[in-house]
């Protein structure tokens, strides 16, 4: 199975302050890889590294056998991103917005069919400003596949949203995954994690604590339920961590 994304010891610090220790990821086609944590876990740190976003101050990183830094334009062809938080400019419509982005790529996806896809077909000639924050945040998941990419990274793709927009959002991903594509997300919602990925990676103060599929991280616990050994792995009930 060929790797889409390679991580090998990534280290980034901040102030002298470890925000990644060592991380080693390998992400493979058509794979839907969780990487998960408390707040200042790491995670966004991570990302922004893999996407070449920030330099690394250690480490290897290649995303389908580039470099993030010095083929960033030639990767994001083939990219999508979706980070929880996105601005826009909020009186223009959304098959406006659609239309630019799509403009960005050689080889764009059919927004018309995201749209649908998504729940958001009706709000096409409405403003950003009208959107509710759940159609926010699932227009912001639209424009993340309209490059037509083959690797998507998404950020806390459900937050906000009810359980019926959750379940839509699931349902698109499940399909594209059935289509060959290599989705990176994070989460905090554990149901979400258990339904769509299928390894995770959780990282604790920028360490990693567990690599494996959901059933292995029950497994390595004293519990039976996910959300529990979750928890037991990164002991978030007794920290406080700050963002990172």
């Amino acid at each position: 199975m060929d790797s889409m994304i390679q991580v090998d010891g990534l280290y980034k610090s901040y102030h002298g302050v470890n925000a990644v220790e060592n991380l080693s990821i390998s992400i493979h086609s058509g794979e839907v890889f969780g990487l998960l944590g408390a707040n200042g876990a790491g995670k966004t740190t991570s990302i922004e590294c893999i996407l070449g976003v920030r330099k690394p101050d250690q480490g290897a990183i290649s995303v389908m056998g580039m470099n993030p830094s010095s083929d960033r334009k030639k990767l994001f062809e083939k990219v999508g991103v979706q980070f929880q938080e996105s601005s826009f400019q909020e009186q223009i419509k959304v098959v406006e917005l659609c239309e630019e982005t799509q403009a960005l790529y050689k080889n764009p996806g059919d927004y018309q069919a995201l749209l649908k896809q998504f729940g958001l077909a009706e709000m096409k000639k409405a403003a950003v400003a009208e959107l509710s924050g759940g159609q926010k945040q699932r227009l912001f998941v639209v424009l993340a596949l309209l490059p037509n990419p083959e690797v998507v990274f998404l950020d806390e793709l459900t937050t906000g949203l009810d359980s019926r927009a959750r379940r839509t959002v699931w349902n698109g991903l499940s399909d594209l995954k059935q289509k060959g594509m290599t989705i990176l997300m994070t989460s905090h919602y554990m149901d979400e994690v258990e339904t769509l990925c299928d390894r995770i990676c959780i990282l604790k103060k920028g360490k990693t604590v567990f690599m494996g599929t959901v059933q292995e991280a029950v497994t390595a616990s004293p519990f039976q339920r996910f959300e529990d050994a979750y928890l037991w792995l990164t002991d978030e009930e007794g920290s406080e961590n700050e963002s990172i």
